[in-house]
């Protein structure tokens, strides 16, 4: 007989006390477990001490900003370096939310939102993540490692020189080594959204990652989908 279902820890991070606890008490009633802080120290001790399913930022804090948050929590090894972002931002400019998803956040939301749109938003970020595997270090791909937690490319030990977008890219991609990824869900808060930007990233990255760029092993096109990392 199957034991209970452990419920999803949420940690939710915003300065302001009412919008705090409305999302605390909303969440929890969608059968979530949810702690929450009202900064970057607080959010860092409890990342410190519990392990979340996925963590909610908002940007416009005082002190430490949500950006500079997400930027930490990437750089922590283990899962809590994995943990997936949703960030929510007063700001309505694109270069806003760019700066956000090359950080390594999951997905982004503008306020005012509407509290359901939040919640749809949370399951998809969770159903991307349920069938990942547990990543034990760089991905093998061939002469190159990935390492998705340093954002850093290695060829035969050498390190190689990656943009920000670049490193997004593939970041995105090995969240789900094997799976598709959609176009335009990799093109998301890029600078070009129709997609031709990530065709252009793709290919400046199989030049350094493919013995034979035109023939990609690693980086595989899915017709009519988009991208997939095909890891060794």
């Amino acid at each position: 007989m199957n034991g209970p279902v452990r419920a999803r820890h949420l940690l939710v991070v915003d300065d302001d006390d009412r919008i705090r606890e409305l999302l605390k008490e909303y969440l929890a009633r969608a059968g979530f477990r949810v702690t929450a802080a009202a900064g970057g120290v607080p959010a860092r001790k409890l990342i410190g001490s519990f392990d979340f399913d996925l963590a909610v930022f908002d940007v416009m804090m005082p002190g430490e900003d949500g950006f500079s948050l997400t930027r930490w929590l990437r750089e922590q090894k283990g899962p809590a370096g994995r943990t997936p972002v949703l960030m929510l931002t007063a700001m309505g400019e694109s270069a806003s939310r760019i700066e956000g998803l090359k950080l390594g956040a999951d997905d982004y939301l503008a306020k005012p939102f509407e509290p359901e749109e939040l919640l749809l938003r949370i399951e998809a970020i969770l159903r991307r993540a349920q069938d990942r595997p547990a990543q034990g270090g760089p991905l093998l791909l061939g002469r190159c490692q990935f390492d998705p937690d340093r954002g850093e490319l290695t060829s035969d030990g050498e390190p190689v020189k990656l943009t920000e977008a670049e490193v997004a890219l593939l970041r995105q991609l090995a969240r789900t080594p094997d799976e598709p990824v959609e176009r335009l869900e990799l093109a998301r808060g890029t600078v070009d959204p129709s997609g031709r930007a990530v065709d252009v990233q793709v290919t400046r990255l199989r030049r350094k990652i493919e013995a034979d760029p035109k023939a990609p092993r690693y980086l595989q096109t899915v017709r009519g989908v988009g991208y997939r990392l095909a890891p060794d």
